[in-house]
């Protein structure tokens, strides 16, 4: 007989317990925390790009990990919201970065009210949703008109010449947790891979206007490429990644902002 507990337990429950095992560790992946000097230098000349000057507006992080775009924000003036739905993430990034709020929930479904943000903000977050198309209408109320979003991400599932050449001179991972990575992204809406275009296509039908995308995130990458190591570092530029910033255009009419 099937445990009715089990059965419950869906692909939304499986993706927060695999980053909640992987908190403790998260930052000391490259690429995952922000270094100071040239890599934090190159976080904030994106910020400021896409979204202009801080000036106290309301940031909302999503899915915050344990906090380092938080701290970004903080440092460049945002009045910054997180969240994720890891506790033990959670935890991290209170301890951080203690001048942020920081709450628990799903960034698909994010529990703040309509209207409530200038500013939102995702780093890899976007291939891991499960229904992309109702996560950026949500993300689009919980916008003023004409608030920004900037999401960071990329295509982690194709591989060109390189990143096959590449993939052949090192050692494939393994264990426990690369197996639950493998599971999870096959079952995601990006399975394949998230393209810029594709995500552009639904932030347009979310009602985003002004979408842009930019593929130029060389500074990062540079920034990066001691801590990475010159194989990762190769990889990372060989990859399809990306930035979109877009503007929450005027809510449609007759779609009622829904209550929370």
């Amino acid at each position: 007989m099937t445990n009715p507990l089990l059965s419950n337990h869906g692909l939304r429950d499986e993706i927060r317990e695999y980053w909640s095992d992987r908190a403790a560790t998260f930052d000391d992946d490259p690429g995952h925390r922000i270094a100071e000097g040239a890599e934090m230098a190159a976080w904030e000349a994106l910020f400021r790009r896409h979204l202009g000057a801080a000036e106290g507006r309301q940031l909302l992080d999503l899915a915050s990990g344990t906090g380092e775009i938080a701290r970004l924000g903080r440092g460049l003036g945002f009045a910054v919201t997180g969240l994720d739905w890891s506790e033990p993430m959670l935890a991290r990034a209170r301890a951080k970065v203690p001048e942020a709020t920081f709450l628990q929930s799903d960034a698909e479904r994010p529990l703040v009210a309509d209207g409530s943000m200038d500013v939102i903000v995702t780093r890899h977050l976007v291939w891991t949703l499960v229904d992309p198309a109702a996560a950026f209408a949500a993300w689009h109320r919980a916008l003023v008109p004409g608030g920004r979003l900037l999401l960071v991400d990329g295509d982690f599932v194709s591989r060109g010449w390189l990143a096959r050449l590449l993939a052949r001179l090192t050692p494939a991972p393994a264990g426990r947790n690369w197996e639950r990575h493998l599971s999870i992204l096959s079952r995601v809406h990006f399975a394949q891979g998230a393209r810029a275009e594709a995500v552009a296509e639904l932030l347009a039908e979310a009602g985003f206007t002004e979408i842009t995308i930019d593929t130029d995130l060389r500074a990062i990458h540079a920034a990066q490429a001691r801590a990475l190591g010159w194989k990762k570092s190769l990889l990372r530029r060989s990859e399809h990644r990306y930035a979109i910033s877009a503007t929450a255009g005027p809510r449609r009419a007759g779609v009622q902002p829904q209550g929370r």
